[in-house]
């Protein structure tokens, strides 16, 4: 009975560490960048990102645009290529969750 709840146990936690991966598919990079835009415009018009910190998430994914461009420009994407841009992706995504929770608009409204 133990072997088998053991089993149960095992099989549940395996099915539950899986399930966020099939939950968030993966994105093409045109869609990618267009939910990160879109990310940064909502949190400068719901206040919980400043204009200088979208200026700098933007500058950082026109930089990232660029070099899309550069690595298309060689006659399409490599795997690498694809890689690299999902992993300055996902740095990006984090740096704009960070900042939309960094709580600077509050802070400047409770010293006013």
């Amino acid at each position: 009975m133990k072997k088998i709840a053991l089993a149960v146990l095992a099989v549940s936690a395996v099915t539950a560490t899986a399930a966020p991966a099939f939950a968030a598919p993966w994105q093409n990079i045109n869609q990618r960048q267009a939910q990160l835009d879109r990310r940064i415009d909502m949190g400068v018009r719901s206040g919980q990102i400043t204009r200088a910190e979208a200026r700098n998430l933007r500058a950082e994914f026109r930089g990232i645009a660029r070099l899309e461009a550069r690595y298309r420009a060689t006659g399409g994407l490599q795997a690498w290529e694809r890689v690299d841009l999902d992993r300055r992706f996902d740095r990006l995504s984090i740096k704009i969750r960070w900042q939309a929770n960094d709580r600077d608009h509050r802070l400047d409204h409770d010293r006013r």
